[in-house]
C-alpha cells in the first residue's frame, strides 16, 4: 500500500508542482545578477515568492504557467521533480531553492554534484510564512517579507472571524491524477486551508500528507463536504472523478453527494504546496464550506 501511495505521489508532484511543465525552446540569454547571490528557483511557487520579495534570480523552472515578469528571459532549469543538473550547475548558483515535499528525492542529487540546495517548507500557511520570513532575513528583504506575512495573517484573522460560531463542517479532500486519486489529510496544504477555516478533516491521527483511498471507511465517516483537487491535467481528472462518482455505487450514499456538496477545486489556487494565491483560495473555500 505504501508503495502505491509513493508512486501516486510522485506522479502528482511531477504534474502539479511543475505547473504542467513542458519543454520550451531556449530563447533566453543568461543575465548577470546584480548581487553576489546567484539564486535558482526550481518551482513556480518558490519563484513567485522570490518575486514578492523582489529578489533577482539567475534560473527558473520550466513551466507552462506564466512566471513573474521580473524573470522574463532567464534560463530554464527543467521541471521541479527532476531539474537539469547540468543546466543548474552551469549557472554557478550560490543557492538552489526547492520545497521540502521533494527533499527526500532531490537532496542526494544536489549533494552528489556539490550544489547547495535549500528546501522551503510550504506544507501549511504558517510554515510558508516562516519560510518567507527566513528568506527575507537572508536576502535583506525583511520589509517585503513582513508585508507578505502580515497580509496573510490579516486574511486568516478576518475570515476566521466571519465563520466563528458557525457549524464546523466535516470534509473529505481527494487529490487526483488521471486514473487514480489519494485522500489528503490535515497535514496536506489543502488540508491546512480547511483547518484554518474551521473544517474538520474526516481523516484524523495520521502524520502523512496523503493516504490511499478506502471508500468503505470514507463512507462510514460520511463527510458534509467533498473537495476534489485535480492536478496536472485538470480536465481529465475532473472527467475521471465524474465517472468514478457515477459508476461506483458507494458514492451515491454519501450525504455530500445527495446534497450537492461536492466541489472541484481550481488548480491555480489549490496546489500540493503553499503559494501566494492562498488569500484567494481561502475566499473560494469559505464559499464552499459555508454557503
Amino acid at each position: 500500500m505504501k508503495k502505491i501511495v509513493s508512486v501516486l505521489m510522485a506522479i502528482i508532484l511531477l504534474m502539479s508542482i511543475a505547473g504542467c511543465s513542458s519543454p520550451k525552446k531556449e530563447t533566453a540569454k543568461q543575465v548577470k545578477s546584480e548581487s553576489k547571490e546567484r539564486v535558482v528557483a526550481t518551482t513556480v511557487a518558490v519563484t513567485e515568492i522570490m518575486d514578492a520579495l523582489e529578489v533577482d534570480l539567475v534560473g527558473v523552472p520550466t513551466s507552462s504557467k506564466t512566471l513573474p515578469k521580473r524573470y522574463k528571459g532567464l534560463p530554464e532549469v527543467g521541471n521541479p521533480m527532476s531539474p537539469d543538473m547540468e543546466k543548474v550547475k552551469s549557472l554557478k548558483p550560490s543557492e538552489v531553492l526547492s520545497v521540502t515535499t521533494l527533499e527526500y528525492e532531490l537532496k542526494p542529487v544536489f549533494d552528489g554534484v556539490g550544489m547547495k540546495a535549500n528546501f522551503l517548507d510550504l506544507t501549511s500557511l504558517k510554515n510558508m510564512q516562516s519560510s518567507i520570513s527566513d528568506l527575507g532575513k537572508k536576502y535583506g528583504r525583511e520589509k517585503q517579507a513582513e508585508a507578505v506575512v502580515t497580509k496573510l495573517d490579516k486574511k486568516v484573522a478576518s475570515i476566521q472571524k466571519e465563520v466563528k460560531g458557525k457549524k464546523e463542517p466535516t470534509v473529505l479532500i481527494l487529490l487526483g491524477v488521471p486514473g487514480s486519486y489519494l485522500v489528503a489529510t490535515e497535514h496536506s496544504y489543502i488540508g491546512d486551508l480547511v483547518k484554518q477555516l474551521g473544517g474538520k478533516n474526516i481523516v484524523q491521527g495520521e502524520q502523512v500528507e496523503y493516504l490511499a483511498s478506502n471508500t468503505e471507511y470514507l463512507k462510514k465517516a460520511d463527510p458534509d463536504i467533498i473537495l476534489r483537487a485535480a492536478h496536472g491535467m485538470p480536465d481529465e481528472v475532473v472527467k475521471m472523478f465524474d465517472k468514478e462518482f457515477k459508476t461506483n455505487d458507494i458514492w451515491k450514499h454519501f450525504a455530500a453527494v445527495k446534497k450537492n456538496r461536492v466541489y472541484d477545486l481550481e488548480e491555480r489556487l489549490f496546489g500540493t504546496t503553499g503559494n501566494l494565491a492562498a488569500i484567494e483560495a481561502l475566499d473560494e473555500l469559505k464559499k464552499m464550506m459555508y454557503p
